[in-house]
């Protein structure tokens, strides 16, 4: 069994997410999705609009995720052993960076293979947030 994992925030869960999640969801045969902590989201210098309690809930009601857990950090490595997931999925923004080409490196030791996927163009939290204000 393939066993994948994402991570993010889910706040004002828009077809972006959906896009990642049935991309993710097609690549594994377990999805298992990461929803950050309203702290995380903190010290990320962000505040959710939708507290973290609802946002788990709502990830856990999307058909393809097989199982939603809370993010605590930024470690994603550990989560993914912790999990068993061979297969870490992102957002293509961080890909060819000296960090994730670092990251790469680490997970494929650990046999756990990063795979990016593209963002949807022209939608995101963070301009909702902004029209609605």
């Amino acid at each position: 069994m393939i066993i994948g994992y994402t991570t993010g925030v889910f706040d004002l869960f828009h077809i972006g997410h959906l896009n990642l999640l049935k991309n993710a969801k097609s690549f594994c045969d377990k999805l298992i999705v990461g929803v950050s902590v309203d702290e995380l989201v903190s010290y990320k210098g962000k505040q959710p609009i939708i507290p973290f309690l609802d946002r788990i809930e709502i990830v856990r009601n999307i058909k393809q995720v097989d199982a939603a857990v809370p993010q605590y950090d930024m470690d994603k490595l550990t989560m993914c052993k912790k999990l068993g997931a061979t297969i870490l999925f992102v957002g293509d923004d961080w890909y060819d960076t000296e960090k994730w080409k670092k990251y790469e490196e680490e997970f494929a030791k650990e046999g756990i293979k990063i795979i990016y996927f593209p963002y949807t163009h022209g939608v995101s939290s963070t301009k909702i947030t902004q029209a609605l204000k």
